[in-house]
């Protein structure tokens, strides 16, 4: 039901965000267009940041009616994306702090729900996947595996990415240069891992 909920999601903007906050500007793309085109973009940006799949199309609602409302406040129209996921950022945030308020448990744990319309071993090979990259990803700290994650999933520039999280360019860098080696040093642990079973 999520999957078919977030495409409708995709079709048309929230019912929060169809009146018009203030006057559309020249520089950026009328709200409509926006939403069309950073939707995808929105939803796998919730998801990374720890959303279940239970509250992702809530969440992703909740951000565009906040793009709506605050879209007149961009600075920088070139750097829009970055502008978008600080959103999302600060969304995200709000909606852990109300459900530890309302003493919910984290979102996390909704990820252990089975894909609807997957057969068992769909579902058994895409749990083994997901589980070897959560773990690779797992062992790299959060500010780095923020950065990794919008430049290898996101394909975001490491200036658009210092934008959105509010650091230096050359922290930036750092992080991405930092995650990519504990990525790849992660990856070459588990490869070697049958063989070092199978001179036992």
């Amino acid at each position: 039901m999520a999957g078919q909920d977030s495409l409708a999601l995709a079709a048309s903007p929230p019912a929060g965000a169809t009146a018009e906050v203030c006057p559309p500007r020249a520089d950026l793309p009328p709200f409509s267009e926006i939403y069309q085109r950073y939707f995808a973009f929105v939803w796998s940006s919730v998801k990374h940041l720890g959303i279940g799949p239970g509250s992702i199309d809530d969440v992703v609602q909740e951000a565009f009616i906040v793009i709506h409302a605050k879209l007149h406040t961009v600075q920088r129209p070139e750097s829009l994306r970055s502008w978008v996921y600080g959103v999302v950022r600060r969304t995200v945030s709000g909606h852990r702090r109300a459900r530890r308020a309302d003493g919910v448990q984290s979102d996390r744990l909704e990820e252990t729900a089975a894909a609807v319309g997957s057969t068992p071993l769909d579902a058994a090979e895409q749990n083994a996947q997901l589980a070897v990259l959560s773990s690779l990803l797992a062992e790299i700290d959060e500010p780095k595996r923020e950065v990794f994650f919008l430049a290898e999933l996101e394909e975001m520039t490491v200036p658009e990415i210092a934008e959105a999280l509010e650091i230096p360019v050359n922290t930036a860098y750092s992080r991405l240069r930092a995650a990519r080696q504990a990525f790849e040093a992660g990856l070459a642990r588990r490869a070697a891992r049958p063989t070092e079973k199978g001179l036992r």
